[in-house]
């Protein structure tokens, strides 16, 4: 009966062991995954930038989301309301003539979405005017998207 114990002991006592290595090998292997995972959290601040752009001279962010435009006097933001003039003119043979930005809004898209209204004239009449114009600044493309009076 003792030498079948002692065998019992031994069978049991492997199998002890072989569990303890099995686990420590998946304890192995979580924490190399860890390691090699922990580094890619150090770059998600370089990436900040990626959802974000300047406008009227201060970076934004919020991918999607309208967000008004501080400085409407900003050179680049005056350039898209002129440009949004120019294109219906040519779309719509009409003569507007550019005045200002009134007011704006910026939207992060693939690139940059301009919501503007415009103050220009119609032969000699000021009226106010809603253009969204998209961009791409990286392309030098810009998209008149509509344009009404409002």
């Amino acid at each position: 009966m003792s030498a079948l114990s002692t065998n019992l002991e031994t069978t049991q006592l492997l199998s002890l062991r072989a569990k303890i290595r099995r686990r420590s090998t998946v304890t192995m292997r979580s924490q190399h995954c860890l390691l090699l995972f922990l580094p890619l959290l150090a770059l998600f601040p370089l990436f900040d930038g990626v959802s974000s752009a300047v406008v009227g001279g201060r970076q934004v962010g919020l991918v999607g989301g309208w967000q008004p435009i501080k400085n409407i006097s900003d050179p680049h933001v005056r350039e898209i309301g002129e440009f949004a003039v120019t294109e219906y003119d040519k779309k719509a043979k009409a003569e507007l003539k550019f005045e200002s930005v009134v007011k704006g809004e910026y939207q992060v898209v693939a690139g940059m979405n301009y919501r503007l209204v415009v103050a220009a004239k119609d032969g000699g009449v000021s009226a106010k005017y809603e253009a969204v114009v998209w961009e791409k600044a990286w392309e030098n493309f810009k998209n008149l998207t509509s344009f009404k009076r409002v």
